[in-house]
């Protein structure tokens, strides 16, 4: 998935009203975002397949570590953890770790059975596969982000213009991006993907923090 892990982040919000959206985010895309490292290192490995499956190119022939649900499992205690030592907030910790882990159920119901359960080469393999279905990737995971970002815009306001906009502007960024893809251009590597991946991360963090200065909670 793409905007359905933003979706989560965005609906988490109004639960974890202390937690930064820029958090939530980098929780709910914290395996993609520790894929491209491992990828970029030759640890983990990626193959650009036209046809592999209908929404995207990308064969994911080896990510355990940053995808098996065991890791997914693990990366979430972590980044709960931090989150606790930080702010010594349970409830933050928990909603933190949560999102990280739900990065990984997301991904059983639009990934072809290339999902490990843990990382070892004697994993059994699992996915539903929605990205055999353009249509139904579209729907399903649509839904998703117009619901998580309804409810994100029913729980703040905008305290100017910049709030506003800058909002917008990220949200109609993510929606091309996601909707384009599948009727893009291949990437011309692999190396390419991983370095796109990690800009992601680079750029839209700041960027969420920065509408979250020009944002506030309705109480």
């Amino acid at each position: 998935m793409f905007v359905g892990h933003a979706a989560l982040a965005f609906a988490a919000k109004r639960t974890a009203p202390r937690v930064s959206l820029a958090e939530l985010l980098v929780a709910t895309y914290a395996l993609d975002l520790i894929w491209p490292a491992l990828v970029l290192l030759g640890i983990e490995r990626v193959r650009i397949t036209p046809g592999d499956t209908a929404f995207t190119p990308l064969a994911f022939d080896w990510y355990p570590w940053s995808h098996s649900l065991l890791m997914a499992i693990v990366w979430g205690l972590v980044g709960g953890g931090v989150v606790y030592a930080a702010r010594r907030r349970a409830r933050a910790a928990v909603i933190v770790g949560a999102l990280v882990v739900s990065h990984w159920v997301l991904d059983l119901i639009v990934h072809r059975p290339d999902l490990p359960l843990w990382p070892g080469h004697g994993s059994p393999l699992v996915g539903l596969g929605l990205w055999n279905s353009i249509p139904g990737t579209l729907i399903v995971e649509g839904a998703m982000f117009v619901a998580g970002v309804w409810l994100y815009l029913g729980g703040t306001r905008a305290k100017d213009r910049i709030g506003s906009i800058a909002l917008f502007a990220l949200l109609g960024l993510l929606a091309l991006a996601w909707v384009s893809g599948p009727f893009s251009a291949p990437p011309p590597s692999a190396t390419a993907v991983a370095w796109v991946g990690l800009l992601f991360g680079i750029l839209v963090v700041p960027w969420i923090a920065w509408i979250e200065r020009h944002r506030v909670m309705v109480t």
